[in-house]
């Protein structure tokens, strides 16, 4: 009887120890890692995990092939407030007062006209959570950005924000693109979509990009994708273009192109009900449904990108 009670003891201790194991532990920093001037210099060939744990010096994790986190919290850093373009739950304070999970999302390279070479490193920050998992649906993932620059077998830090903003869903953010915006001048899109659960997702374009020092969102268009419809009902995607016409040197101007049609909803427990295009909504009130095209063309007046002129519109297969 002794020997089956020891052997009870002795799994719930082991039990208890390997559950222990399994819980993320959060390493307290410096508030220096918040320090926009930080220097760094990171010898050829660029690592970009072993970076991401020098900017942020926390535990490293490897939950699995796909699942790559620092977990960090900060004691005397000065949170500060950063928005949310979900807009559902209140903007998050960073550095979370619970902890940070911090993953590298991906290394963007590219060189510009003169051969100069650069490596922007995308960083997406998460609340702590004990088992190293992201969720809520409505949580952006917080976006950071690191550029480099290459000097001889070196990268030099050139710019580092460690927080921009928040996009995407279940706090993950949306892969960055990268598009040339003038001369050398580059710039990085990003399409946030999400909606309600087995509802359809109304996706918004946004352009992030160096201007005043800092990097910022300086163009939100709604209205360029909306997915996750009932089937055969109303759908729509959009591409962009940048025009360069030789009258800008930097900040030239988008055409965004939307295609898509619609189709009346019948009104079953299926059907959700959709926002349309405004440019759309004479024809929703007397057609059951159309293919449709609406070309936009936006400019930047100094401080954001905005509508110039009147949309194109053009329809076909109305009925």
């Amino acid at each position: 009887m002794r020997q089956i009670y020891s052997g009870i003891l002795c799994l719930i201790f082991t039990s208890f120890c390997v559950a222990q194991d399994d819980i993320v532990q959060l390493k307290n920093v410096s508030d220096t890692i918040l320090n926009s001037k930080r220097v760094l210099t990171i010898p050829d060939p660029l690592n970009g995990v072993k970076t991401m744990q020098q900017l942020f010096p926390g535990k490293l994790y490897k939950k699995s092939s796909y699942n790559t986190f620092i977990s960090w919290k900060c004691s005397t850093c000065k949170p500060t407030t950063y928005t949310d373009v979900n807009g559902v739950e209140e903007d998050p304070s960073f550095p979370y007062a619970e902890g940070v999970a911090t993953r590298l999302d991906t290394t963007i390279s590219y060189s510009d006209s003169k051969g100069n070479q650069f490596k922007m490193l995308v960083f997406n920050h998460s609340v702590y959570d004990a088992d190293g998992s992201q969720t809520g649906r409505f949580s952006g993932g917080l976006l950071g950005l690191a550029k480099f620059a290459k000097n001889g077998s070196a990268w030099e830090m050139k710019s580092y924000q460690p927080a921009i903003g928040a996009f995407g869903a279940f706090s993950h953010i949306p892969a960055l693109k990268l598009v040339e915006i003038g001369e050398d001048q580059f710039a990085f899109s990003l399409i946030h979509a999400n909606g309600g659960a087995g509802g359809p997702y109304n996706a918004y374009l946004y352009l992030i990009v160096g201007f005043n020092g800092k990097y910022q969102t300086l163009m939100e268009l709604g209205d360029y994708r909306l997915s996750n419809n009932a089937e055969g009902s109303t759908e729509w995607s959009s591409t962009y273009k940048v025009i360069n016409d030789g009258k800008k040197k930097f900040f030239r101007d988008f055409i965004i192109t939307t295609t898509g049609f619609y189709k009346k909803a019948k009104g079953t427990e299926d059907d959700f009900e959709v926002d349309m295009p405004k440019e759309l909504s004479e024809m929703v009130k007397t057609k059951k449904q159309f293919n449709f095209t609406i070309e936009k063309r936006l400019s930047f007046n100094g401080k954001w990108y905005t509508i110039v002129g009147k949309p194109i519109v053009k329809f076909s297969n109305v009925k």
